[in-house]
């Protein structure tokens, strides 16, 4: 049997260790400490490029404590309401619920498979108190933000975006995360950069983010012993694992290139054949973080016979992540969609997600659309 080809993994450069043993040295390798000053200042550098405006990163434990600290500066309450994204990874939207807020999910467009403006304007209709909007680029491909924005602006709503499987992505020049008052990127194992684990709070005001460190180290007053006069939290990134962002962010932009040859690849090996990849507009630049498959629909092979036959032949595949409004926790929560067929339904029955590791050589992505065609 050939070597397991998998979905997404880590890709290590070397230079990680250099950083890593500098906080040996220097022996700090307790949480916070130079590296994760240093990764929070390199990130919002980097996202800040060519746009003449500053943001705020906060260096974290993992990317749903960004977002669950992104819904409380967001003074999501009991309650409130907030308008999500339905198809995402449940981590999305869980950080509501810590709050006790409710979530209403908002179906997609097939242009972008992302967040519909024209039913989220409709749950505005529904929802008019509605206080927050999380908005996911799936797959690492811009949502339609022009449009999202205005909505939100028009509404008075706050806009948090879950760039998590985003970073490099950019929409009209402008890169993913920095759309939102508050932000969130992750940096777990199978992202475009990892620290191992971990994730990023990005925010616009300085205040909103001294805030959020504010919570993420256990909300200690400044007093010589420990106060505390609000809940807190114990979000802080290690100092050994920031720098292993540090060394990780350089290879960034390079590793989305790798991202796309391979999205590619797929793109010419499946002409012909009964599908298309996952979409975006002209005047985005995704980052290709998955390359994922949509069977046409008067086709009757199956996702899941595609996902079998492949793990058969030791590849990872995986279906197109379940739509929140189907998932059993979320039974009582309402959804929105703009027509009366589901998109969100009709791509999870039809999609799924390709291995899209960087490592992957391309012989070895031959073998994989070699065996997909043979599906057909």
């Amino acid at each position: 049997m050939k070597k397991r080809i998998p979905l997404s993994t880590p890709t290590m450069h070397g230079n990680e260790i250099e950083y890593i043993n500098e906080a040996f040295e220097r022996n700090w390798v307790a949480p916070l400490g130079f590296n994760c000053d240093s990764f929070e200042t390199e990130m919002s550098e980097y996202l800040s490029e060519n746009s003449g405006k500053e943001y705020h990163a906060l260096s974290l434990a993992s990317g749903t404590a960004a977002l669950h600290l992104a819904v409380k500066l967001a003074g999501i309450k009991p309650g409130d309401i907030v308008l999500c994204s339905d198809m995402t990874f449940a981590a999305t939207v869980n950080p509501v619920s810590y709050e006790f807020g409710k979530q209403v999910f908002i179906d997609s467009e097939y242009e972008t498979w992302n967040m519909d403006p024209k039913a989220l304007e409709k749950a505005f209709e529904k929802y008019p108190d509605a206080k927050a909007v999380m908005l996911v680029h799936l797959y690492g491909v811009p949502a339609k933000m022009d449009e999202i924005e205005e909505i939100c602006r028009k509404h008075n709503a706050v806009l948090i975006e879950d760039a998590a499987e985003a970073l490099c992505a950019e929409y009209r020049g402008r890169k993913c995360g920095t759309f939102g008052e508050l932000s969130a990127i992750s940096f777990n194992g199978n992202k475009l950069i990892t620290t191992s684990g971990g994730g990023m709070l990005i925010a616009k005001e300085k205040a909103a983010r001294d805030k959020a460190f504010f919570w993420a180290t256990q909300s200690r007053e400044k007093e010589i012993w420990y106060e505390h006069k609000e809940i807190g939290y114990n979000y802080r990134m290690s100092n050994i694992v920031a720098g292993i962002g540090r060394a990780q962010l350089k290879y960034a932009e390079n590793h989305r290139d790798l991202k796309e040859k391979i999205y590619r690849r797929y793109e010419e090996g499946f002409k012909n054949l009964p599908v298309g990849m996952n979409p975006y507009e002209e005047n985005t630049k995704p980052n290709f973080w998955l390359s994922c498959m949509l069977i046409d629909k008067e086709c009757p092979v199956d996702p899941m016979h595609i996902i079998k036959v492949l793990d058969e032949h030791n590849i990872e595949a995986r279906p197109i992540w379940k739509p929140m409004h189907m998932q059993p926790v979320f039974a009582e929560n309402d959804f929105v969609s703009a027509g009366e067929n589901p998109v969100n339904e009709d791509i999870f029955a039809r999609g799924l997600c390709l291995p899209s590791d960087i490592k992957m050589t391309e012989e070895e992505q031959d073998y994989v659309i070699e065996i997909i065609r043979s599906c057909f």
